[in-house]
């Protein structure tokens, strides 16, 4: 008995232990955020040379994030998709440079302000404007959602000047440079950093900011009042000991070299292809995963749609037109940002980018592989379902065995043509935070400002990847024809 008593007892000071430890375990997780940034918008937020991000933002998030015991998922997109995953619950926080207006907080709760800025107006070096009142008849490109961008605004019928937008800062500017518009505005630092780094602007208020204001870390409202708090703790305690100030310091005065690399990095195609080397990899690994996804399940939902519309059933045949109909009348961004930034709100769970950029392009693209598949099968002549059917075959076997096999010996051509559309429209889903080939390049130019170089290499890659596909496409092709 006395033996018994001593093994239960040795067993309940083990399971106190194991529980004791699974809690102890359990404390000591860290919670995790998603976070998103707009990662073009140096000293801010951008990319460096080792493909790390990094700026004023995330370097005072991560000490924080350090400091306060939490991690957090970096989500880079563009500034305006940055705001609309936190307002509709798809990221918890954004932390992008962002103006604190009373607009926004009617949507969001804003942490500590941590840098206050201004706005600053630039035109092209060598430009014969010398003045605000210069711009009356011009164009002065701006980017959407930032002060600069509402301070234009507000100033457009005194000065009387046309607007156009952008989304990222390097199209802006060399919209500028190449004179298709004569100005812009924008947060003064950044301007200036851009102009540091080499882009043929000149900045015309370089020491008197324009309506100064406060950047802010936001959360949505009423939400993740606990990640508030831990911002604001750790943002005291670094303003305090001296590490903001570091921080600030870091980015502002020293060169852009220290984070674009040498000049030999970035004045060449080669030496461009050569320090980036691994962030286009992965830029096309990353394209080839969510284009192979796609046009395997786009193809497949396609022949789905194809075969419900030639259905003998009247009502299955219109099911199939109005989803073909809706799919294909939708432009893809806009499906991307519903399905991404809509979606969520209604369902109540989030969806991962990747999932939301797949389903996007097999709604879409499944719905013109669909047209074209519903019309290879009416293409084949209607004596062969004849003929089928006078020898007792029922309609569905002889679509299977007769008409099926006929019509998509037609339509392998349409198909080859979608699979590179499908791959080409990936590059859209860029606006919804997919680090694909065509925002690793925008990543590149925010920081090295070589647009053309940039974007060059990024074309001759698609062009060598459709090529392949091309040639796959067409080897298939010969094979189901021999």
């Amino acid at each position: 008995m006395e033996k018994m008593k001593k093994y239960l007892l040795i067993v309940a000071i083990a399971l106190l232990s194991f529980v004791g430890f699974g809690l102890n375990a359990h404390a000591a997780e860290k919670p995790n955020y998603v976070i998103t940034t707009d990662a073009t918008y140096p000293p801010f937020d951008f990319q460096d040379k080792n493909g790390q991000y990094t700026g004023i933002d995330q370097e005072i998030l991560k000490t924080i994030a350090e400091r306060e015991g939490f991690t957090y998922t970096l989500k880079p997109m563009s500034f305006n998709s940055a705001t609309q995953s936190v307002a509709s619950d798809q990221a918890d926080a954004v932390m992008a440079g962002m103006s604190i207006t009373d607009e926004r907080k009617n949507v969001f709760d804003f942490g500590t302000p941590y840098y206050r800025s201004g706005i600053g107006w630039a035109v092209k070096k060598g430009s014969n404007i010398k003045s605000l009142k210069d711009l009356k008849g011009k164009t002065v490109a701006i980017k959407t959602g930032t002060s600069g961008a509402d301070y234009a605004l507000s100033i457009q019928k005194k000065y009387g000047f046309k607007v156009v937008y952008f989304n990222d800062s390097d199209t802006l500017y060399n919209d500028v440079i190449n004179d298709n518009s004569q100005a812009t505005f924008g947060d003064l630092p950044v301007i200036q950093y851009a102009v540091k780094n080499g882009t043929a602007l000149k900045v015309m208020n370089p020491k008197s900011p324009i309506q100064a204001g406060w950047y802010g870390f936001a959360v949505k409202k009423g939400k993740n009042a606990q990640l508030l708090a831990d911002f604001n703790k750790g943002f005291a305690a670094i303003k305090e000991d001296g590490t903001y100030d570091k921080i600030v310091a870091k980015y502002l005065g020293a060169s852009a070299a220290t984070f674009t690399g040498s000049k030999k990095d970035n004045n060449t195609v080669w030496g461009i292809l050569k320090a980036n080397k691994m962030a286009f990899l992965l830029g096309l690994w990353d394209t080839s995963v969510v284009s192979g996804f796609g046009i395997v399940l786009a193809s497949i939902w396609g022949i789905i749609l194809g075969v419900m519309g030639v259905s003998q059933n009247g009502f299955v045949r219109g099911i199939s037109s109005t989803i073909i109909y809706i799919f294909r009348g939708l432009p893809l961004m806009v499906l991307a940002f519903f399905i991404y930034i809509g979606l969520p709100g209604v369902i109540g769970m989030k969806i991962p980018a990747v999932t939301a950029g797949i389903l996007t392009l097999v709604l879409n693209e499944g719905a013109y592989t669909g047209a074209f598949v519903r019309g290879g099968f009416e293409a084949v002549d209607r004596g062969q379902m004849e003929a089928a059917r006078s020898l007792g075959l029922p309609y569905s076997r002889a679509m299977r065995r007769v008409i099926m096999p006929q019509g998509i010996r037609i339509m392998i051509p349409s198909f080859i043509n979608q699979f590179i559309i499908t791959l080409k429209d990936t590059s859209i889903l860029s606006a919804i935070g997919i680090l694909e080939l065509t925002q690793t390049g925008s990543l590149i130019v925010s920081r090295n400002s070589q647009g053309f170089r940039v974007w060059a290499i990024v074309a001759v890659i698609y062009l060598i990847v459709i090529t392949l596909l091309t040639w796959l496409s067409n080897w298939v092709e010969k094979r189901i024809h021999a």
